[in-house]
């Protein structure tokens, strides 16, 4: 057994515990008040303990080894996090789906809820069509309703979050055109998870930049989604993601075309009214910071208009592996089980 709690929280699993969203979900567990761990799997890792794969968590958790997958470990937890890579959540959560209270799934497979754009942008058919239907897309700022006590959440893409936190009060508000929209976006190498890839080794990294995903990036109709459900705009979208040599991380500066003569302050206002329930976005005039996010569960933001090329600007950065993740899953599992919705999150960030 891997579990390590013995107080009367919320009892909690995470199944792909290894990978980075797994670890961030480990570390923010570990000061979490209201959750208490009691599975972590990890397959390729199974046997393995965590604290010799991450010396970081050696003190919070110095004896938990972690477990190949078996859905009878999950048996009436209270909340399972799902921290896999693509394809494989899809083949899984029917395993223990009904077994556990609640699900938070931190990958794509049941994000979009429109199964004939998985074979477009994904490549295949999804397999159970039939549950894109009732997964809650888990992005809180704004569709924090459905998530309070939902069953199956699909948490939000880090790219398409820090797209989405910036356009959409602009989209909301009417100051931008819906279509046309265009999302330039660097982001961190930890992105692209644990396991190493070409494209991610410390040769290719290192002092290089390069757009990736052209015009085809799987976060596209996720952003185009969210955005039109949440205006009931028709939202057309063009992104470009660039890796950048940081580890985690992402800045996304956006720009859509005026309907009319707003202001760069009207704009700001725009943003800042939009979130001002949300307590973990920071709105302001000053030009947004992968650095101030780092560790923390906040998005900064800004905006501007530009009155000599006529386009609106709005920028956000963002932790991917926190807001973008991580940190967005325990927001909506806070929310799915009734606790406070902040509980557990650190709002700020690690400097320098």
């Amino acid at each position: 057994m891997s579990g390590t709690s013995t107080s009367a929280g919320k009892r909690v699993g995470i199944v792909g515990a290894s990978g980075y969203t797994g670890t961030e979900l480990l570390r923010l567990l570990a000061a979490h008040p209201d959750l208490d761990l009691v599975v972590a799997t990890g397959d390729s890792k199974a046997g393995t303990r965590v604290a010799d794969l991450y010396p970081s968590l050696a003190a919070a958790y110095p004896d938990l080894v972690y477990t190949a997958f078996d859905a009878v470990e999950l048996d009436g937890l209270d909340l399972v996090f799902v921290a896999l890579p693509h394809g494989i959540s899809q083949t899984v959560i029917p395993e223990f789906r009904g077994r556990v209270g609640h699900i938070v799934d931190l990958g794509s497979d049941f994000r979009l809820h429109d199964p004939s754009l998985y074979p477009t942008w994904y490549g295949n058919e999804h397999p159970h069509p039939d549950l894109l239907g009732e997964f809650v897309y888990g992005l809180p700022e704004l569709f924090r309703d459905q998530i309070v006590g939902a069953e199956l959440i699909a948490a939000t893409g880090c790219n398409a979050a820090t797209a989405v936190f910036a356009l959409t009060p602009l989209v909301d508000a009417g100051i931008v055109h819906p279509d046309g929209l265009v999302v330039d976006l660097i982001t961190g190498v930890s992105g692209a998870g644990r396991p190493p890839k070409e494209t991610t080794t410390f040769c290719t990294v290192d002092e290089n930049a390069t757009a990736y995903g052209l015009l085809t990036h799987r976060h596209t109709p996720e952003i185009e989604q969210a955005i039109t459900e949440r205006t009931g705009a028709d939202v057309s979208v063009l992104f470009t993601p660039h890796l950048v040599p940081m580890n985690r991380g992402i800045l996304a500066t956006c720009y859509g075309q005026p309907t009319g003569g707003a202001t760069t302050q009207e704009a700001i206002d725009v943003l800042r009214d939009f979130y001002a329930d949300s307590p973990m976005m920071v709105v302001g005039e000053a030009s947004p910071q992968t650095k101030a996010t780092t560790g923390a569960n906040t998005v900064h933001l800004t905006a501007r208009v530009d009155p000599r090329t006529g386009l609106v600007m709005a920028i956000a950065a963002l932790d991917n592996l926190m807001k973008g993740a991580s940190g967005m899953a325990i927001q909506n599992a806070n929310l799915a089980l009734g606790l406070e919705e902040t509980s557990g999150l650190p709002i700020v960030g690690v400097y320098p």
